[in-house]
């Protein structure tokens, strides 16, 4: 819009009835209003104010163009505010794909009973992230690589792995034990071999393999009675309590643990706040007895 800069500093003027109010107000000059006033009477062909002492009373045209302007000032303010409130109400959380899909979904339902209005906006990702870029606040990861000097990071839960399947498939295991498959994920492509050397346990020797693009996907397949991968508590926690998977070797620590990332900057957002507790109280009792090491 031609002269919105001359419009508002007319409705300043207009409202503080002064020139030098107005200039004080907007922290300019007095002759900067004025040139603006007089700028935007040219474009209008319209006197809009007229001098009575020390003070500017608006004309006719001036009284009528103010009402126009506060309108629309008000109109945007409120816009504004209500796109300010918006922004609150919404958070930007990156979090690991697999614990996105088997664990958190399922719970985010209680976290906006807790919060009415709230508006989480996941994305899924694994390993470095970039906070700050596309509005992104949280991030929820694996402690598996460095982090910036200049981000927080918070611990959430402590990582217990151990092999999975299904109760069909452990059953078929113990009359063929020779024609066990592993599973493996090409995102986590040593987790069998870590569990190994961390349980002490020689399973892996002389077993055929499939290996899947993606540890959701080993999971998934361990879930449908394909063979047995390895699984990370808590992400199987939920299949463990439906019954969809046994852990019969038990899990170990990992020597890992999942992480809530933030930018080092004070004050966050309530709804930041909010969910960080939150998230922190979730998965705090996600470790129950089932995870110790036999």
């Amino acid at each position: 819009m031609r002269h919105l800069k001359a419009f508002y500093i007319f409705h300043v003027a207009a409202g503080a009835a002064s020139f030098t109010e107005a200039a004080q107000r907007l922290s300019i000059t007095h002759g900067a209003v004025s040139k603006q006033i007089k700028l935007l009477e040219a474009y209008l062909s319209q006197s809009l104010f007229e001098r009575q002492g020390r003070h500017v009373v608006l004309t006719a045209a001036g009284k009528q163009l103010y009402r126009y302007t506060e309108q629309a000032f008000k109109a945007l303010e409120s816009g504004v505010s209500a796109l300010a409130q918006s922004n609150e109400r919404c958070l930007e959380v990156s979090c690991e794909p697999t614990l996105t899909m088997r664990w958190l979904m399922t719970r985010l339902s209680d976290f906006y009973q807790q919060h009415p209005g709230t508006d989480i906006r996941l994305s899924t990702a694994g390993g470095p992230v970039t906070l700050g870029s596309n509005g992104l606040s949280l991030a929820i990861r694996r402690d598996d690589f460095a982090l910036r000097p200049d981000y927080l990071s918070q611990p959430l839960v402590e990582e217990w792995v151990g092999p999975v399947c299904s109760a069909q498939y452990w059953q078929q295991m113990q009359s063929t034990p020779q024609q066990v498959k592993l599973l493996h994920s090409q995102t986590r492509p040593q987790a069998w071999a870590e569990w190994s050397a961390k349980s002490g346990s020689d399973l892996i020797q002389h077993q055929s393999q499939q290996s899947f693009a993606h540890f959701y996907f080993s999971l998934q397949a361990a879930v449908d009675g394909l063979g047995m991968a390895i699984g990370s508590y808590p992400l199987v926690m939920d299949d463990l309590l439906r019954g969809n998977l046994i852990a019969p070797y038990g899990f170990v620590r990992s020597g890992h643990r999942y992480v809530l990332i933030s930018l080092y900057e004070e004050p966050r957002i309530a709804l930041e706040q909010q969910f960080s507790i939150w998230i922190q109280q979730q998965l705090a009792a996600c470790i129950p007895d089932v995870c110790r090491e036999k």
